[in-house]
């Protein structure tokens, strides 16, 4: 039961993606190839390789990530706080700041990862990128000989499901039907690559990724039947 997990001991996080370049013709012409050849069948019949593109930042072959945002409670009873801290920069740094903090911080076998929709997605990603970029997985990341119940992850995407695999249900959504503050209140996800590449403004897009953390926190609060964060509780730094 989820009730029985110590909240100061799960690490809720959000990652924001983009394609690897700004545009398709900044591609090599070999990679330009095996995009259309990766998304042949999400295309429509009148979309080209070129004009679908803008959507390339949800592979991890073809995108890259521009933020990870992390939030952890400090203290479990009524006094506690919701500490957050967003890693930019290149992707190298931060994958190499978010691993380093993992092992200093989240590597006790009770230690847990916890996003939405992020063993589909968050997770895997970050792993693929690591490797992409010749570093060592940190233990929480790789899962291989593990059995289920042996990984540290969780996902309010799965806990809602409730054993119904083929339910998906938008962060958005979520929070909406269990009464909690939307944090798409600026930008969506189909935005971040404008923001990134136009205006160049990764303070906007990392706050919009913290916003997320907060989110999937208040969400797991509610599946916990517990109260949620009130803004005061919630510090950024």
């Amino acid at each position: 039961m989820i009730q029985r997990l110590a909240l100061e001991n799960i690490l809720f996080l959000d990652i924001e993606t983009v394609p690897q370049t700004e545009h398709f013709n900044d591609l090599e012409t070999e990679d330009q190839e095996l995009f259309a050849l990766k998304t042949q069948y999400q295309r429509k019949d009148d979309s080209t390789p070129e004009a679908f593109y803008e959507r390339a930042g949800i592979w991890a072959e073809f995108g890259k990530i521009i933020c990870i945002s992390v939030g952890f409670f400090t203290r479990p009873d009524s006094d506690r706080s919701f500490r957050m801290h967003s890693y930019t920069g290149t992707e190298f740094k931060i994958l190499t700041d978010f691993s380093k903090m993992l092992q200093d911080h989240f590597s006790r076998n009770d230690h847990l990862l916890c996003g939405h929709n992020a063993k589909e997605f968050d997770f895997p990603y970050i792993a693929r990128r690591m490797i992409i970029h010749g570093m060592e997985l940190p233990a929480k990341l790789n899962l291989f000989g593990k059995k289920p119940w042996e990984i540290p992850h969780l996902d309010t995407m799965e806990l809602w499901k409730f054993g119904d695999y083929k339910h998906y249900t938008s962060l958005k959504l979520l929070t909406r039907v269990l009464g909690i503050e939307s944090p798409k209140d600026d930008i969506d996800g189909s935005q971040v690559r404008n923001v990134f590449y136009e205006d160049k403004d990764i303070t906007r897009i990392a706050n919009y990724c913290e916003r997320d953390v907060v989110a999937v926190a208040q969400v797991f609060l509610r599946l916990r039947g517990e109260k949620l964060l009130t803004d005061d509780q919630i510090v950024s730094k």
